[in-house]
């Protein structure tokens, strides 16, 4: 007899990729053009950080725009499609085309103090906390705590 383990978590997962190709055929088909995509994005709490992370692959840094606030982050760009003169697509699942995708996150940043690197496809933004929404840790001595007044008696 074999036992078999319900997993809920990676069926939902499989039913909403499988409803996000249908969108996005019906996208397609709708505007007889090729639809816009939106890249697949990280963000990571790094302590007095935000990592943000996105991944463009086959794409150009020049094709790519990054705005940045005190609490979104803006990407967009295009991915163009190359082939020599004379030759026709005959199946393609690649995705061409516009994206834009904003991320509105979850603590301010300093906005003026961003780091980017474009390697290998993957877009990795340093988004460094303001100040305020940084974790501080404070050390409470309890030795130097003032005595309590005394309390009188009541009759």
């Amino acid at each position: 007899m074999m036992i078999r383990y319900w997993h809920p978590g990676s069926e939902i997962e499989t039913v909403r990729r499988q409803l996000d190709k249908m969108f996005d055929q019906f996208a397609l088909n709708a505007s007889n053009t090729a639809s816009t995509w939106q890249p697949a994005i990280e963000v990571i709490d790094a302590g007095d950080n935000l990592i943000l992370k996105a991944q463009l692959p086959g794409i150009e840094g020049k094709d790519v725009e990054i705005q940045v606030t005190q609490k979104a982050v803006g990407i967009a760009g295009e991915y163009r499609t190359e082939q020599p003169e004379g030759a026709r697509k005959l199946h393609s699942e690649f995705r061409y085309g516009k994206f834009q995708r904003v991320l509105q996150l979850p603590y301010p940043i300093q906005n003026d103090q961003v780091k980017a690197d474009f390697t290998n496809g993957i877009l990795t933004l340093t988004l460094p906390k303001v100040v305020e929404a940084r974790n501080k840790v404070v050390k409470i001595n309890l030795g130097e705590t003032a005595p309590e007044a005394p309390t009188e008696a009541v009759n």
